[in-house]
């Protein structure tokens, strides 16, 4: 699945939450498109027309213009006679029947990634529950682009590689644990499976150099939690990374000593070494 796609299919599923949790009866948004300074509206949900599919509305025109060039939030009460706003999607919002309109925008690393609007199709004021519901749909997004950049840089960065030996080896067996714990703790928050899938293979992949001494089968929390403590986290940083209570992760970290007979957390993690299961 490329960026734009798997960004598309985020935008549908904030949009389909923002009516859920609203009650409006429209809802429609897309993505900037890439090196364009443009959204194009490529999702659309409760629209009874395709006016609005595929338009291409540039930063600074129309209601969500006006929200990608100042990126924050903008909402006007009558689309069609605001002042608020230039006139240029007129037409289309006119034959969608759509009145009060609010526009958010999707801002990751402060750049404007996409907007996610909402829509009656009466004169009224839409207020601050459709507005927050739609700000916390778009930080939704956000947190999943975010997520999804990350387990790309990570997955560009982990190649197999041959056993590195002597000093600098050792430097860069470091940069591929590094890598591997960020992985393992990333792959959690990934909700498309392919994507999780595919950063549970590059884990694989670098482990890959290591030859098992014995078959060790450890789950893949106890896993993760291994790959915090071999990085040098402690067990509340492991928590806060994997999203774990403190607990959870000793209780874990218990597992993974007992069925690699470790008596202490550096034993684990060598034992782990070398069977196969930590780079």
């Amino acid at each position: 699945m490329t960026a734009q796609a798997s960004g598309a299919a985020e935008i549908r599923g904030a949009l389909v939450r923002l009516r859920r949790a609203t009650g409006l009866p429209v809802a429609f948004g897309g993505l900037v498109e890439p090196g364009l300074a443009r959204v194009r509206i490529s999702e659309l949900t409760g629209t009874a027309t395709q006016a609005l599919s595929a338009l291409a509305v540039t930063s600074g025109n129309g209601l969500g213009g006006k929200a990608v060039a100042l990126a924050r939030p903008c909402a006007v009460t009558d689309y069609s006679l605001s002042r608020q706003i230039s006139h240029e999607y007129d037409a289309a919002v006119a034959a969608e029947g759509l009145r009060s309109v609010l526009a958010v925008p999707v801002v990751v690393r402060r750049r404007v990634r996409g907007v996610l609007y909402g829509a009656l199709r009466t004169a009224l004021p839409l207020g601050d529950r459709a507005l927050n519901a739609a700000v916390q749909a778009a930080r939704d997004v956000e947190q999943a682009l975010v997520a999804r950049e990350e387990a790309r840089d990570l997955l560009a960065a982990a190649r197999p590689r041959p056993a590195p030996d002597g000093p600098a080896g050792g430097a860069a067996w470091e940069q591929v644990r590094e890598a591997h714990a960020a992985l393992r703790a990333l792959a959690p928050r990934i909700t498309d499976p392919a994507l999780r899938a595919e950063l549970l293979d590059a884990c694989g992949l670098l482990t890959a150099a290591a030859a098992p001494a014995r078959e060790v089968s450890l789950a893949p929390r106890e896993v993760d939690v291994l790959a915090c403590v071999a990085s040098g986290a402690t067990n509340a940083a492991a928590a806060t990374r994997l999203g774990l209570s403190p607990e959870t992760v000793k209780a874990y970290l218990r597992s993974a000593m007992r069925k690699l007979n470790a008596h202490t957390r550096g034993e684990a993690v060598a034992a782990a070494r070398r069977a196969g299961v930590l780079p």
